[in-house]
């Protein structure tokens, strides 16, 4: 008898990108997700449901056991710094970076450098690695202000187009790393459930490399 799978999805943008990977390897929910206001689904497999959380919270429930498998963004990962997961597979969706950015020309800050940001604990590991003493302002949104109303002298956030950075002023000025979204497994899960976790693995690395295929042709 097959065990009871349960893979969580992050909302959003990624739930897009994430759901015809999933159908490539035969897991489809069983009713629109998008029009729906449930949070878990069933899926065309007795077995396998899917539930659609906050991206933040993904690693969260895939660590601890509430989730056996899960979809989350490599920036949300880093800040989450989980130990009991396992990241086998990068799905190469939802590509984008994390960046420093100031205001255009902002000269050097001497000093103690004040950052706002809501990666905080990514953010204070690079700085550490450039000896830099920063203080760090943590937000939840709309980072592109905070240099403008003087609140920091620069900003750590995801920059897809940049664009919205330049509508505001700003400008990128360091990568700090590439991000796209990455399937993770609980160790736990990996273990007791290896026999049905690996042939989803594989379907799913096979999308991947289908999608980049297409996308390159």
């Amino acid at each position: 008898m097959k065990q009871n799978l349960t893979i969580a999805l992050s909302k959003g943008r990624i739930l897009k990108d994430t759901l015809p990977l999933l159908e490539a390897a035969n897991i489809m929910p069983a009713e629109d997700i998008f029009s729906s206001r449930k949070l878990i689904f069933d899926t065309n497999h007795d077995n396998i449901k899917l539930v659609v959380i906050r991206a933040t919270d993904v690693p969260t429930y895939v660590e601890n056991g509430g989730a056996d498998m899960g979809v989350a963004g490599k920036d949300v990962l880093l800040e989450y710094g989980a130990k009991s997961l396992y990241e086998p597979l990068d799905l190469d969706i939802a590509k984008c970076r994390l960046m420093v950015a100031g205001m255009k020309n902002a000269a050097p800050v001497e000093g103690r450098m004040k950052v706002a940001t809501k990666f905080v604990n990514v953010t204070k590991e690079y700085f550490a690695r450039q000896g830099r003493q920063v203080d760090i302002i943590k937000l939840y949104g709309a980072m592109e202000l905070a240099p403008i109303m003087g609140l920091a002298d620069r900003i750590v956030d995801i920059v897809d187009t940049g664009n919205t950075l330049r509508a505001n002023g700003l400008e990128p000025m360091d990568d700090i790393c590439y991000v796209s979204s990455r399937l993770v497994v609980g160790k736990a899960a990996m273990k007791m459930k290896h026999r049905q976790i690996q042939p989803i693995l594989e379907l799913l690395s096979a999308a991947v490399e289908a999608r980049k295929e297409k996308v390159e042709s």
